[in-house]
């Protein structure tokens, strides 16, 4: 990281609240003013469902939920980038505050509410970069949605012919009764819906479904049952509405989805139930509390493919992909794997 990445994200983490920091970041990036990573290791190179990445390290939906600026991160060293949420009609999310910084844990917890431009300026966007690179869409439901599940097949028709995949969020807890989609009744409505609408249309986009790690043992094995006939993969995992008794901050109270470091063991653990209840190749993305080459070493362990990360970018800047993708490789090489697929699911 250049000194004026360096300066720049000490001035924005330390002096403004967490979403100004954010959308002045965003601002920058547009600008052209984000770091330029190094080619990746050739031992990281890998595919998720026919996508072919550099580097298993995604960057979480969430940072980049208007499609702003998945270039400038894709430069940054991610090896490939989620925007999004995205709901067809723009919506202004919850009242403010709603992000709040948990410095002591190294979290956030957040209760945005899906805040987003809407679909014509996301897709608009997504067609005029024209990006090199593979980029996902997470789509979502309006908060005022009559009709969710055809909020979800708007989504998918809008964004597929401008993306490498799309992803299904039904795991946000900041939109009331949206979780309940992962209920397996109306999981298998909404993704045989979908199923219908990528054979209409004929954009056969790989499809993503994003859970929480609030699943119980039960709905883990319920959901396991209806995901290989109907997508391509699974997320693991979106923000808990659990609070770990190690929280130490005087923000742990705030409503909303905790992420971060806390995150990570929860998350991890619902992984490998998942790895274990689904068949043996079922490509999944491991996402929650990584902030290290070895954590996320850890996740490629318990079965993921590829990872994800946002909130720890927060407290360690901009140049985290380019460290964790540094001590990723030397941890494959130290331990014997010639490649990052090697790894995956060995523990």
């Amino acid at each position: 990281m250049t000194l004026l990445h360096t300066l720049a994200f000490k001035i924005l983490s330390g002096v403004f609240d967490p979403e100004t920091a954010h959308n002045l970041a965003l601002k920058g990036l547009e600008t052209g003013l984000g770091p330029v990573a190094p080619p990746s290791d050739p031992i990281l190179a890998t595919e998720l469902v026919g996508m072919k990445l550099p580097n298993p390290i995604g960057l979480a939906a969430g940072f980049d939920k208007n499609a702003r600026v998945p270039g400038a991160m894709l430069r940054a060293g991610f090896g490939f980038v989620e925007c999004g949420t995205v709901t067809p009609k723009a919506q202004a999310g919850n009242p403010k505050p709603r992000v709040f910084r948990l410095r002591e844990d190294q979290a956030i917890i957040n209760r945005l509410g899906f805040n987003n431009k809407g679909l014509p300026q996301f897709t608009e966007r997504l067609r005029r970069a024209a990006i090199q690179g593979v980029i996902g869409a997470n789509v979502g439901a309006n908060k005022d949605a009559l009709d969710r599940v055809a909020d979800y097949c708007e989504g998918y028709k809008a964004v597929a012919p401008h993306t490498s995949y799309v992803t299904v969020n039904v795991s946000s807890p900041n939109t009331p009764g949206l979780r309940d989609l992962q209920n397996p009744d109306a999981l298998v409505e909404l993704l045989d819906r979908l199923r219908e609408v990528r054979a209409a249309c004929g954009e056969l986009r790989p499809l993503f479904l994003k859970v929480a790690p609030d699943l119980t043992d039960s709905q883990i094995a319920a959901i396991a049952k209806i995901l290989p006939s109907r997508v391509d993969g699974l997320i693991m995992s979106n923000t808990t509405i659990s609070r770990p008794g190690t929280l130490r901050s005087s923000r742990k109270g705030e409503s909303g989805g905790l992420s971060g470091k806390p995150l990570f063991e929860m998350s991890t653990a619902k992984l490998k139930d998942f790895r274990a209840a689904l068949p043996d190749g079922f490509p999944l993305i491991g996402a929650g509390g990584i902030s290290s080459g070895a954590e996320a070493f850890t996740k490629i362990k318990a079965g993921a493919t590829a990872v994800q990360l946002y909130s720890a970018m927060v407290y360690a800047g901009p140049e985290l992909p380019v460290r964790i993708a540094r001590d990723l490789a030397a941890i494959l090489k130290a331990n014997g794997f010639a490649n990052v697929r090697q790894a995956v699911g060995t523990a």
